[in-house]
């Protein structure tokens, strides 16, 4: 098995919930379809200057679980950072009972260890209300559809 950095990634086998991305097989395979959609166009803007290819996931973490959730399920949650901002997340309901817990972008941290238990809720309402988010959103989520489409 291919190893990733992400967390969460050993244990990310959730299946999609929305049939249109019935060929995504879990996050480990969204992760690997995004690392060839990521780009400065897709980081958030303050974090622009510092995007590059080795540090993809700067910038991508909202934009990024919301489709996550959009494909899998769930639920998006943030841990507040320093500043007022949060970084988002995603947990998805397994039919077992348990959960499958996984942060597509948190290799954006380095060796920095995150708190993923007892964070807020993150709804697309409030992060929306930053039209250039919704923006790339779309875009990133466009993206995929083609790639999808072309036998990405």
């Amino acid at each position: 098995m291919k190893e990733y950095k992400f967390y969460g990634w050993k244990t990310a086998d959730c299946k999609p919930a929305d049939s249109a991305f019935a060929k995504i097989e879990n996050p480990r395979h969204l992760y690997d379809i995004l690392s060839e959609i990521w780009c400065a166009k897709t980081c958030a803007p303050r974090m622009r200057e510092n995007w590059t290819r080795e540090n993809q996931t700067l910038g991508q973490c909202s934009i990024t679980a919301f489709l996550a959730q959009d494909i899998f399920g769930g639920k998006v949650y943030g841990i507040l950072r320093e500043g007022g901002n949060y970084h988002c997340y995603n947990v998805v309901p397994l039919p077992d009972g348990g959960e499958c817990v996984f942060d597509l972008t948190s290799e954006q941290f380095g060796d920095e260890k995150l708190c993923y238990e007892s964070n807020p809720e993150q709804s697309r309402e409030v992060h929306w209300q930053k039209e250039e988010k919704r923006q790339r959103y779309e875009y990133l989520k466009a993206e995929v559809v083609k790639g999808l489409l072309s036998g990405m």
